[in-house]
């Protein structure tokens, strides 16, 4: 008997929830009002681009009973995320915002709560790279990263907060790139590890009022912006990749859904890392 392992397909591994094929609604969320800032997803140049992070999330938190307001510095993108949201029967207000401007923040935060009667869930779907190296980079540079990444996901934690009552949730959307310094990006590299750092920091604040706080750490993902990210990085798969394949921003989703739902009323402060196992260690032979 050969003691080989047996050869791993991807699409054995891919499952309807990994795809996006939904099952009936269960009401996981079921009269849940929450604000997903960065729902729409970057345009790319491909026929068929796969579904964003902020996307999917949007899409499965309605499909499971919550009342959204969707926001996005892109009116295009937001509309369609929000059309999708409509078409599967989903209640959903839109709100085009730029999260670098901190002086918008509160009123996003504000009309939302107003318009859902009510705030029990925020998701922050936010991160933009420079892509450049420590060499080239700029003071000017690495601060509009930060407040992109980083800022906007304080400001709008600290105000989510003032309108949250107890069971309410907060997910702050870092990735693996918190944990590793091997893709030569400094200032997203950093600003990833900082939105872990701070999701333990509005854990603290909320407790009292008994709202959680957790980041969520994806690996490599076929988002479109991990499609640009290879463009650009063209070594970035040359890895062995858990089960031979990406995530998808669906996978991504349904981690989301458990740290948004009240199945995870004990959860707080945690990085949940959704790579397959790369992190750990774990690759495809």
């Amino acid at each position: 008997m050969s003691s080989s392992a047996p050869t791993i397909q991807p699409d054995a591994q891919l499952y309807d929830e990994a795809l996006g094929r939904l099952r009936p609604s269960s009401g996981r969320l079921a009269g849940r009002r929450i604000l997903v800032v960065g729902a729409g997803q970057r345009d790319i140049d491909d026929p068929q681009p796969p579904v964003g992070n902020g996307r999917a999330i949007s899409q499965l938190f309605a499909h499971e009973g919550a009342v959204l307001t969707c926001v996005d510095i892109n009116p295009a993108a937001l509309a369609q995320t929000c059309a999708l949201v409509r078409e599967a029967g989903g209640t959903v207000h839109e709100e085009v915002a730029d999260v670098a401007d901190a002086q918008a923040i509160p009123g996003v935060v504000e009309r939302a709560a107003a318009r859902m009667q009510g705030l029990d869930g925020l998701v922050m779907v936010v991160g933009v790279a420079s892509g450049l190296a420590l060499d080239a980079q700029s003071a000017e540079a690495w601060d509009a990263e930060h407040a992109v990444n980083v800022r906007s996901c304080m400001l709008f934690g600290q105000q989510a907060l003032r309108h949250m009552a107890p069971g309410g949730s907060i997910i702050l959307l870092s990735s693996i790139a918190a944990l590793r310094n091997s893709s030569f990006n400094p200032a997203y590299e950093t600003t990833k590890a900082a939105q872990v750092s701070l999701a333990r920091s509005i854990a603290m604040a909320g407790q009292a009022k008994g709202v959680r706080c957790n980041s969520l750490l994806p690996g490599l993902m076929d988002t479109p912006i991990g499609r640009a990210a290879t463009r650009r990085r063209t070594d970035r798969l040359a890895m062995p990749l858990p089960f031979g394949r990406q995530g998808t921003g669906w996978e991504v989703a349904h981690a989301a859904l458990f740290l948004m739902s009240h199945e995870s009323s004990y959860v707080n402060a945690h990085a949940l890392v959704v790579d397959g196992g790369l992190i750990g260690g774990i690759s495809r032979k």
